[in-house]
């Protein structure tokens, strides 16, 4: 269903235990076990991703290219591409994406908001008619 390119790797990682205070920005990809009070977002110049595991809890806005959720997010996330709530991922704040897979059991406490896909217009139909 979703194009499974290559996902960039995984460079950056906030440790179980660990809290962060403060806007964070990273490149490529970022995994967190932790804490973090504030906004988390990515490099806009190239493919991102960033796992939110089990055991993290994030506090501010989310920002990245393919975002994963199996922990705690209060605020919004914005995945430009791809959003994926695990089982346990419980989200309160909006969520802005291109294409969403939710696992069942994932509760999502906010509006649900899907990124416009530009569509090319359609030519109007012609309707068959008899012999004309």
């Amino acid at each position: 269903m979703f194009s499974r390119k290559k996902q960039p790797p995984i460079k950056s990682l906030v440790a179980q235990g660990t809290r962060i205070e403060g806007q964070v920005h990273f490149a490529e990809g970022m995994r967190i076990d932790g804490e973090v009070v504030g906004d988390i977002r990515a490099a806009a110049d190239q493919p991102s991703i960033l796992v939110i595991s089990e055991s993290a809890r994030v506090e501010g806005a989310v920002h990245a290219d393919h975002v994963i959720v199996s922990g705690e997010v209060v605020g919004p996330v914005h995945a430009a591409e791809v959003l994926e709530l695990q089982p346990k991922a419980r989200i309160t704040g909006n969520v802005h994406y291109k294409a969403l897979e939710m696992h069942q059991g994932a509760v999502i406490a906010g509006q649900m908001c899907p990124t416009a896909v530009l569509v090319d217009p359609k030519p109007p139909l012609k309707l068959a008619s008899n012999g004309q």
